[in-house]
C-alpha cells in the first residue's frame, strides 16, 4: 500500500508538471484495460480511462499558460463537440430508453473523442510527436500480437478460460479452434486493428527513411499480418483493403496504383475463385468473407430487415444505449435491445434513427476526406508517407466498422481519434511549405 501510494503521489506530481505523463499511460492502458478485467475480477478498470483523462486536462488546466488555446478552434474539435451535444439531447430521446444505459454508453460514443480530439492541437505540438505515436501505437500492437500467439500456441490464462466458458467461447471457438483475442475485448476488436496496423506499418515500410527502420516496419507488418489471421476475424479483411486501396490512392503514384490495384484483385481472386489453403483455418476463415450464402452474413441482413421495421417510425432512433451490451443490461425490456446490430454503423442507425445515422456518416465522411486533402497536399515527402499511413488506417477502421463494432472499442477508438488530430496538425510541420514561405 504504502508503495502504491508514493508511486501514485510521484505520477500526479509528474503530470502536473507535464501532463503529458498522463495521457501516454492513457495511451498504453487503452491497449490493456480489457485483458486487465478479464484477468482480474473486482477492480473497476474501466473508470481509470477517464480518470487518467480528467487528471491530463487538470494539468494541462493549471499550466495554461504554456499553451496556445486557440489551436483548438478547428472543424475537427468542433464536429467532435456537435457529435457530443447531439448525443445530450438524445437524453430527451420520446423512445424512453435508460439513464444508466446512456450514460454508459455515452463514453464510448462521444465522451472519449471530445476530450481527445483537442490534444493533438494543445499537447503534441512537435513534428517528432506524431513519430513517438506512431511508435508507440504499433509496438504496443506488435506486443498484443505476440500475446496473441501465446494464446494461441501455448494456451490462455486461467481467468480468459474462465471467460471463455462464462459465453464468449460460442463466438471465440469455433469449429474447436480459438479465435485469438489478445490484450482486446474479442477477436473482433484485435483482428481489425491488426489490420490497420498492419497497413500502416507497411506503408511506413515503403517511405523514404533509413534501411534498419524500414527492415523493422516490414518485420513488424508480417507479425501484424499473421495477428490478423489468428483473430479469425473476417472483417479484418476488409480493413486491410479499404485502407491499401487509400494508401494506393494516396501515394498519386500510377504505376504504384495500377500494381496495388492488381495485388489486391489477385488476392481477393485466391481467396474467392481457388481452395488453396483451406487445410489452414485461418485461410479458409478468411475465405468465407466472400461468401454470399455464409450463414453468419444473412443472419445479420435478417436482423437489419428486423430493425428497419421497427425503425420506420423512430426517426430519431431508440435513444443512447438501448443497442448492444448496455441494450441488454439496461433496455431489456426494449424490442430494439433484443436484436443484434452486428456492425457498428447498424447499432449508430439504431440509437440515433436514420437522421443521426445520416449526421455521423457525414461527420466521419467530412473528416476523413479533410485528412485526404491534407495528405495530397502535404511536401516533405516523410511527413507525407506518415500522413498517409495514418489516413488510410482510419479509413480502414471506419469502413470495417460496418461489419464490426470497431471503431467504438479500444484501442482503435483512441488510434482513430488521436490519428485525426495528428493528420489535422500536419501541415504545421511541413517544412518544405515553411521553407518556401521564408523565402518569399
Amino acid at each position: 500500500m504504502v508503495i502504491g501510494i508514493s508511486i501514485g503521489i510521484a505520477f500526479l506530481i509528474a503530470t502536473f508538471l507535464n501532463p503529458r505523463v498522463a495521457i501516454i499511460v492513457y495511451f498504453i492502458y487503452c491497449f490493456v484495460v480489457s485483458s486487465l478485467l478479464k484477468n482480474v475480477s473486482g477492480v473497476p478498470f474501466g473508470p481509470v480511462m477517464e480518470t487518467l483523462m480528467v487528471l491530463t486536462w487538470l494539468g494541462m488546466l493549471v499550466n495554461k499558460s504554456k499553451y496556445n488555446w486557440s489551436a483548438m478552434k478547428n472543424d475537427y474539435v468542433y464536429i467532435a463537440l456537435a457529435w457530443f451535444i447531439i448525443n445530450i439531447l438524445e437524453i430527451v430521446n420520446p423512445a424512453g430508453a435508460s439513464l444508466l444505459g446512456w450514460m454508459n454508453e455515452v463514453r464510448f460514443t462521444t465522451l472519449n473523442w471530445l476530450l481527445l480530439a483537442p490534444l493533438a492541437f494543445i499537447l503534441f505540438t512537435r513534428k517528432k510527436d506524431i513519430d513517438f505515436f506512431i511508435a508507440l501505437i504499433i509496438g504496443c500492437s506488435v506486443l498484443a500480437a505476440i500475446y496473441g500467439m501465446k494464446q494461441l500456441f501455448i494456451g490462455v490464462s486461467p481467468m480468459e478460460q474462465k471467460w471463455l466458458d462464462d459465453g464468449a467461447a460460442f463466438t471465440h471457438i469455433v469449429f474447436g479452434k480459438l479465435r485469438v483475442f489478445s490484450f482486446y475485448t474479442d477477436a473482433g476488436q484485435f483482428g481489425a486493428s491488426q489490420a490497420e496496423m498492419c497497413l500502416v506499418a507497411l506503408v511506413l515500410a515503403l517511405g523514404p527513411f533509413k534501411i534498419w527502420k524500414r527492415i523493422l516496419l516490414f518485420i513488424a507488418a508480417g507479425i501484424l499480418f499473421y495477428g490478423m489471421l489468428i483473430s479469425g476475424t473476417r472483417g479484418a479483411l476488409f480493413a486491410l483493403i479499404s485502407a491499401a486501396f487509400f494508401a494506393i490512392f494516396l501515394s498519386k503514384n500510377f504505376k504504384v496504383l495500377i500494381a496495388g490495384s492488381v495485388i489486391a484483385l489477385c488476392f481477393l481472386g485466391f481467396l474467392k475463385y481457388t481452395t488453396i489453403g483451406n487445410g489452414v483455418y485461418q485461410i479458409n476463415r478468411l475465405r468465407t468473407a466472400l461468401d454470399p450464402t455464409d450463414p453468419s452474413l444473412n443472419a445479420r441482413f435478417i436482423n437489419q430487415a428486423k430493425l428497419k421495421e421497427v425503425l420506420s417510425h423512430m426517426p430519431f432512433g431508440g435513444g443512447v444505449g438501448v443497442s448492444g451490451m448496455n441494450g441488454t443490461i439496461y433496455n431489456p425490456d426494449k424490442l430494439l435491445s433484443t436484436i443484434p446490430p452486428d456492425s457498428y454503423w447498424v447499432k449508430v442507425w439504431t440509437m440515433y434513427g436514420i437522421v443521426g445515422l445520416l449526421i455521423w456518416f457525414c461527420m466521419n465522411m467530412f473528416i476523413l476526406g479533410k485528412c485526404c486533402g491534407i495528405a495530397w497536399n502535404i511536401q516533405d515527402p516523410k511527413l507525407r508517407v506518415k500522413v498517409i499511413a495514418l489516413t488510410a488506417g482510419t479509413a480502414g477502421l471506419f469502413f470495417c466498422s460496418y461489419g464490426n463494432e470497431v471503431m467504438n472499442g479500444f484501442p482503435s477508438s483512441m488510434i482513430l481519434y488521436m490519428s485525426w488530430g495528428f493528420i489535422y496538425c500536419a501541415p504545421r510541420f511541413d517544412t518544405n511549405i515553411e521553407d518556401l514561405k521564408l523565402t518569399t
